[in-house]
């Protein structure tokens, strides 16, 4: 397991629990681009070496070595994103293309595994 994958997982596990705030985009307040994926279609099993994009505001960040992880809400769901971007800020609406992933979590039979975005 890569350090990146480890400092996901641990950014998945702190935040996992919490219960999520849902940010001001409800009601149609985004609206998607042609070619941005809502977060609610994007699915484990899809294929990993498609790109998609996806549009939304970003409620959370955690620093990396090289970049940050952003948590982007678009009012379908929310994802987490490993980005090399590292101005944004909390509130802001941004725009990533990139590679979907899945880390499979299994905790005493149960699967909690998350689906991420890596920025191309």
């Amino acid at each position: 397991m890569n350090n990146l994958t480890l400092m996901l997982l641990l950014v998945v596990g702190l935040w996992g629990c919490d219960n999520l705030r849902i940010s001001g985009l409800e009601n149609g307040n985004l609206t998607f681009g042609r070619n941005v994926t809502p977060i609610r279609d994007i699915k484990p099993t899809q294929n990993q070496q498609a790109t998609v994009s996806v549009q939304g505001k970003v409620e959370e960040q955690v620093p990396l070595l090289q970049g940050r992880v952003y948590q982007v809400n678009d009012s379908t769901g929310t994802i987490w994103v490993v980005s090399k971007q590292d101005r944004l800020k909390v509130g802001e609406s941004a725009v990533f293309k990139g590679k979907i992933r899945y880390e499979s979590i299994p905790i005493a039979g149960q699967e909690f595994g998350e689906v991420y975005l890596i920025e191309e």
